[in-house]
């Protein structure tokens, strides 16, 4: 009877254990019956914002540094009415308060000590040709004694968000259709979506192919492309 009893146990083990086996192999081929594919879709877009960052200094002995504020505060008077005889509006502008930077300029006699003062306008706008105009072309200011330059043109769009969602659409197309060539070739169809992700948005110049995995914005230029990618994972049948 008790060899009976163990050999009734040790079977309804072995079952037990094939049964579990079995379950996890269906598993196992369950999950790897799928295909990864990753879509992407671009839009050319223009640019509606443009920002424009230029700056203003003097050069003066340490010892004039008031001569110095004073001078400052003339040209920065010269450069708002540039702004506003060209049409924009200077409480839109913001202005950083003056930096000061004392470089030692070594000579063949003593260390003369100069200071530079220096100061930041920045803007925004929706008229793009206009301010890229006169980021170019500020001759007048020049000719007044401004040491006045452009530091940076920067280019954005303003509706990125809204795009980005509709890219989505498109891309989770174009991954679906890239699955769909894939396991006809191998003699299986696609199955329902099992997961996706969405991948950093690309903000490029035209034709350029320089992505990052941290995402990229090109704000050089007016035309610009967006791209969006999406890895989707569908299962086969």
């Amino acid at each position: 009877m008790k060899n009976t009893l163990w050999a009734i146990i040790i079977g309804l083990c072995f079952i037990a254990g094939t049964l579990i086996v079995s379950e996890t192999f269906y598993r196992v081929k369950a999950m790897d019956n799928t295909l990864s594919v990753v879509g992407s879709a671009r839009m050319r877009v223009t640019s509606d914002i443009v920002r424009w960052t230029a700056a203003f200094s003097t050069t003066i002995p340490e010892e004039n540094l008031k001569d110095g504020y004073r001078r400052m505060s003339n040209d920065l008077n010269l450069i708002l009415e540039f702004y506003k005889k060209n049409g924009i509006d200077t409480k839109t502008l913001v202005i950083s308060p003056v930096s000061v930077e004392r470089p030692w300029i070594y000579s063949n006699q003593q260390d003369l000590k100069e200071t530079i003062l220096r100061q930041t306008v920045e803007m925004q706008s929706e008229d793009l040709e206009k301010i890229t105009t006169l980021a170019k072309n500020f001759q007048e200011l020049l000719d007044e004694g401004v040491n006045f330059s452009t530091q940076s043109l920067e280019y954005y769009y303003s509706k990125l968000p809204d795009l980005r969602v509709s890219l989505l659409t498109e891309a989770m197309n174009d991954a679906k259709a890239r699955a769909e060539k894939i396991a006809q070739s191998s003699g299986k169809k696609v199955g329902s979506l099992k997961s996706a992700s969405m991948g950093v948005v690309q903000v490029l110049a035209p034709n350029s192919t320089e992505v990052s995995d941290y995402g990229s914005y090109d704000t050089a230029t007016i035309e610009k492309e967006v791209m969006v990618t999406v890895r989707a994972v569908f299962l086969l049948k």
